[in-house]
């Protein structure tokens, strides 16, 4: 192989890596939700082309409202499921819909749309 093609295999191989990392090894450390005078963990999140924040840090044994604002029309993004704590919503357009659990156990819970194209993670301490 000559050199420029060494260069261009170094300089793709480098470029796939990044991607890999990117997309599937990197870790948002995660937003903590705010504890109300009411006593839920509280945060808002927006759907629009994914969930903003996507890691939501709570404490376990208070109750979490996570209040999910949809700002878009993809069908897709119409309804939430938290498969580990067997509950969903609906979410119609431009209306906010709190979703309440009460985790019990640490660990990482994924929640994602219907189809798994829209993911996050609640990230219980």
């Amino acid at each position: 192989m000559t050199p420029d093609r060494w260069i261009v295999l170094a300089v793709g191989l480098l470029l796939v890596g990044f991607i890999v990392w990117l997309f599937w090894l990197k870790r948002a450390k995660g937003v903590r939700a705010a504890e109300t005078s009411g006593g839920y963990q509280e945060i808002m999140v927006l759907v629009k082309g994914g969930y903003t924040p996507d890691t939501i840090v709570v404490r376990r044994g208070k109750p979490v409202r996570l209040n999910f604002r949809r700002e878009e029309t993809a069908t897709c993004s119409d309804k939430v499921i938290f498969a580990d704590f067997n509950k969903s919503a609906d979410l119609p357009t431009g209306q906010t819909v709190p979703v309440e659990l009460l985790p019990k156990e640490p660990g990482e819970f994924p929640f994602s749309c219907p189809m798994g194209m829209f993911r996050g993670r609640l990230v219980v301490e």
